[in-house]
């Protein structure tokens, strides 16, 4: 990211050795843009911060875009209420990301682990654990494979990239199966639960955003629904 440099005084341009704590980076620096302590960012949060994390927005477009958003709002000579959601900071998140479009350098390959041998393989055997809770055959075998990955941590933790695409593959089939069972009844609680999180700021986003969060918002509350852990790197921490 060039020489840009990032609210907290590092570089811009070492953010992609944090690469894997993308979530926890925007979470942190929304609760201290608003001002309020702890703040627990909601399910619809959650899935943006994954669809503008897929969409490959940098970390340090949404850092601007959230900035952007509230010295907005701080504008503004009538406040009717606080900024409660990460959303009302999408339509200046996308603006940052435009702006940035072809400034910045693409991801290194090879990502610097920010986390030891240890916590992998403890975050790999958790997940299988949990899969197994859930006595499901697909999820079992995902649990199995959790288990071998586990046992190789060394090596994987030298090849992150080739890791996410492995753990992002057996989520993909975890989700699917999830879906097959999926009831007309879970469907529709769900998507009524998505409108409600949502009516507020659908005009902040396009189409296209819009479609993406949707998905990763019923994926997550898909996940949730049958016990089953979230398996990419993102959520090691």
């Amino acid at each position: 990211m060039g020489e840009e440099v990032t609210p907290e005084g590092a570089e811009a341009s070492g953010w992609p050795q944090n690469y894997f704590n993308y979530f926890t980076e925007i979470e942190e620096h929304f609760q201290r843009a608003r001002g309020t302590g702890l703040f627990l960012l909601s399910p619809l949060d959650w899935a943006l911060i994954e669809t503008w994390k897929n969409a490959g927005v940098p970390l340090e477009a949404v850092i601007r875009g959230i900035d952007a958003a509230f010295e907005k709002w701080r504008s503004r000579k009538t406040k009717i209420r606080r900024i409660n959601s990460l959303a009302y900071c999408a339509q200046a998140v996308m603006e940052e990301a435009r702006v940035m479009e072809g400034s910045v350098s693409p991801r290194p390959r090879q990502v610097e682990a920010p986390f030891t041998a240890s916590e992998l393989e403890g975050y790999l055997r958790r997940n299988a654990s949990l899969l197994r809770e859930t006595n499901h055959p697909t999820l079992a075998g995902i649990a199995s494979t959790l288990e071998s990955l586990a046992a190789e941590t060394e090596q994987h933790l030298h090849r992150l990239e080739e890791l996410e695409q492995r753990l992002t593959a057996l989520e993909d089939k975890m989700l699917a199966s999830a879906r097959a069972e999926q009831s007309d009844e879970d469907l529709f609680q769900a998507r009524k639960e998505l409108d409600a999180h949502l009516r507020r700021y659908r005009g902040k986003m396009t189409a296209d955003q819009l479609t993406m969060l949707e998905k990763q918002f019923l994926d997550r509350r898909l996940l949730e629904k049958i016990g089953a852990p979230r398996l990419s790197l993102f959520y090691l921490r």
